[in-house]
């Protein structure tokens, strides 16, 4: 077991679109970024990576993947991305610079792993074709290359993807935004449940927790608009109570700490 800890940021949904005027759910995804970033070069505790579960632009425009760069280029610890719905590998791979890592499959999905401090990390590829979109699923490789993963031996094992895992008990939510083959890849986590500190994912725009089997699942706010997510919602609307957020991740040994933290909406600018 590792003696340091390790400290990340859960950034996710941040929503860029191909200028610094373009809003979504009348909101700036821009605006809220800059502030984001400032935020996190403002906290007291230094991450040691920042890692943004998906969902970097609202669609693969590379002005979108231009200003997402230079506004994320500003941030002072290294930054991760996972492949979301609406992002493309090759948007990210060209436009997003990343910290070291090793590519764990082809130039199709966007699957890396990287370690720190003792500390293993794996990035999952769960963006689905067109047709079953905003839904995903891992392909074969990827449950394979997970399998090979989640051994019962081996350092402490932390997994990022884009999308849920297992239901949340809201029926949009359940119905549109999981993963289609979220209970195989639970399973597949099994022989490594010692090993595993959390799953962390985004696409819900909003942060949640779940254990199940003594795993636990934990999503990321949007970085500008949320989602609501009651029981009986059978449609989304955003949720225009709620600040954008990000989320503060403490490694030790044998625990795992998540602070959800928000901060002010900035005016349009």
């Amino acid at each position: 077991m590792p003696d340091d800890v390790v400290y990340f940021v859960h950034i996710s949904d941040t929503h860029f679109g191909p200028t610094p005027g373009y809003t979504l759910y009348d909101h700036s995804p821009f605006t809220c970024a800059r502030r984001l970033v400032e935020v996190i070069n403002n906290l007291p505790t230094r991450p040691h990576f920042v890692i943004h579960t998906g969902d970097v632009v609202s669609d693969p425009d590379p002005r979108s993947y231009q200003l997402a760069a230079e506004t994320l280029a500003n941030l002072q610890a290294p930054i991760y991305y996972v492949n979301g719905n609406h992002d493309s590998v090759a948007g990210i791979r060209r436009y997003l610079p990343m910290g070291p890592k090793n590519d764990l499959d082809d130039h199709n999905l966007l699957s890396y792993a990287y370690e720190v401090r003792g500390y293993r990390f794996l990035v999952l590829d769960a963006k689905g074709p067109d047709e079953i979109d905003p839904q995903g699923r891992l392909p074969d490789s990827q449950l394979e290359l997970l399998a090979t993963e989640a051994q019962p031996d081996g350092p402490p094992l932390v997994v990022f993807m884009h999308f849920p895992t297992l239901k949340l008990n809201s029926i949009w939510m359940d119905t549109n935004m999981l993963i289609q083959n979220g209970e195989a890849l639970h399973r597949l986590l099994f022989p490594a449940r010692s090993r595993i500190r959390a799953v962390f994912y985004g696409h819900v725009h909003q942060p949640m927790q779940t254990v199940r089997d003594g795993i636990l699942y934990v999503s990321g706010a949007s970085a500008f608009s949320q989602f609501d997510a009651w029981p009986k919602a059978t449609v989304v609307h955003p949720d225009i109570d709620h600040d954008p957020g990000y989320g503060f991740v403490h490694l030790l040994p044998g625990q795992t700490i998540v602070h959800q933290h928000t901060f002010p909406r900035p005016e349009h600018s």
